[in-house]
């Protein structure tokens, strides 16, 4: 990925300085993933260009990670981290432009004050759609153009890819602003991180944003965005930033909600404080819950356990005496263990739950002998083209007495301000379905296989919509 700055300041090269980096020659520092060089295209008294090339390899971003996601088993390796603008570049900005970021300049200490002329190109960026560029900038007093990249070429109908190269123009400002803006700018446009995040990330939110982001009108979705929604830090360090004005804080967010719906609920009644209101995520797992508890089965089997959030509600009820977790992760599979307190259970709970490596796209006799199933949100994480071997082996060869599969509601997607059309709620989703799609493939796989089904919607109903998401639970037909 390519970053350059240019400015007509003069003289020109005086960029060298701010940016602490010499015009004559390349400069390259090791940054996380890769390499980032610094090099002048050209650097003369009347204009100057400084380049950020962030060279990242992807084989090093994956080494010790694990198995990918099994949707695409060479995900891991073949994916647009080398070439979009995203937390790695924001990274690479802080390590090679750190002290010019900071408004340092020990050999002109006045010029870091100085409002220059600046243009900055970034290709390419990746955001939720064409106009998200405009909207965080523009703000800020940039003149934005947003030059679209086609899906291919050499087919028109497909239309425009979701990547673009990115102009920002402004007639005066300081370079340690537009230093700062990119940084905090890109990883929210991108929104797949590569780092943890936690308080650490919030505090340097607040350090870069703070002189500009509490009078930015988008101030909530680039807070949301840039600490991914976890509420735990999202909403304190909304309040640290409106701390001082009149600015009422705005909705707290849902710690997996990509975005607020545009359909405002009714305002509540006046009367004793309200319980807190469960995120959908929560939501979808305790309705599953419920409906297996319904159920009273006695061997229950979590596929695409993830970090274990079901398997914990599930060990809550004693008539299940077995429950048994896979998911293809390594890591998400060791996560579980640890928020599960697998080793401290006492032997009687332990002897109940057992976690499992492997993938639901290929024959495993582990899967046989089971009362029910789950997957929660796991087959649009597949590509569709691999829901025929998922449904040979969960409906054919493994054929739990019950299955509970919930997946997203694409009809509901229009009410999510800051999707466009075709687009999904999160990045690794594969496909998601209408409700009519969910119903038409639930309805063809309990034909094939002997079962009933029976489509059930979860969370607030919308009409015209439906719910957010959807749950279709099948019987084995007697």
């Amino acid at each position: 990925m390519l970053l350059t700055i240019t400015t007509t300041y003069q003289p020109a090269t005086d960029l060298g300085y701010l940016l602490h980096k010499n015009p004559a020659r390349l400069q390259s520092v090791e940054v996380a993933g890769g390499q980032a060089h610094v090099f002048y295209p050209e650097a003369t008294a009347e204009r100057c260009t400084a380049a950020l090339l962030l060279d990242l390899d992807p084989v090093g971003l994956v080494r010790g990670r694990g198995p990918g996601n099994e949707g695409f088993a060479l995900e891991q390796y073949v994916n647009d981290r080398p070439y979009v603008a995203s937390s790695f570049l924001s990274g690479a900005l802080s390590k090679a432009f750190g002290t010019a970021m900071n408004g340092t300049c020990k050999d002109r200490p006045d010029l870091p004050a100085q409002a220059l002329p600046l243009a900055v190109k970034v290709a390419v960026v990746s955001a939720p759609g064409p106009d998200w560029p405009r909207r965080l900038f523009e703000p800020l007093g940039y003149e934005v153009e947003v030059e679209t990249t086609p899906l291919d070429p050499t087919v028109p109908a497909w239309g425009p890819s979701r990547y673009y190269t990115l102009h920002l123009r402004h007639a005066g400002l300081r370079l340690q602003d537009v230093l700062t803006h990119l940084y905090v700018l890109l990883p929210v446009l991108d929104n797949d991180k590569h780092y943890y995040i936690g308080e650490n990330e919030a505090e340097k939110l607040l350090h870069r944003g703070g002189d500009w982001l509490p009078q930015h009108p988008e101030r909530g979705f680039i807070t949301r965005r840039y600490l991914r929604y976890l509420a735990a830090y999202v909403n304190p360090t909304l309040a640290r930033l409106l701390e001082g004005t009149e600015e009422e804080l705005p909705e707290p967010v849902a710690p997996d909600a990509p975005e607020t719906p545009a359909a405002a609920a009714p305002a509540a009644a006046p009367g004793p404080p309200a319980e807190p209101k469960l995120s959908l995520h929560d939501q979808r797992l305790q309705q599953v819950a419920q409906e297996i508890y319904d159920l009273g089965p006695k061997r229950v089997l979590d596929l695409g356990c993830g970090e274990g959030k079901l398997l914990r509600l599930l060990l809550r009820l004693p008539k299940i005496e077995y429950i048994l977790g896979m998911d293809v992760s390594h890591q998400a599979l060791s996560r579980a263990a640890q928020r599960l307190h697998l080793v401290e259970m006492p032997p009687r709970q332990r002897a109940r739950l057992n976690l499992i490596q492997g993938s639901l796209l290929y024959r495993d006799e582990r899967l046989a002998g089971f009362d029910a199933a789950a997957l929660v949100e796991v087959i649009e994480h597949l590509d569709e083209s691999r829901l025929g071997a998922l449904e040979a082996v969960v409906f054919g060869q493994a054929r739990p007495g019950h299955v509970f599969v919930t997946t997203p509601n694409a009809d509901y997607n229009q009410l999510y301000e800051t999707l466009n059309a075709g687009e999904f709620r999160h990045d690794d989703h594969r496909f998601e379905w209408t409700r009519a799609e969910f119903a038409a493939w639930a309805t063809a796989v309990a034909e094939r296989h002997g079962y009933q089904v029976r489509l059930v919607g979860m969370g607030e109903e919308v009409e015209g919509v439906g719910a957010p998401s959807q749950l279709a639970v099948f019987g084995m037909a007697k």
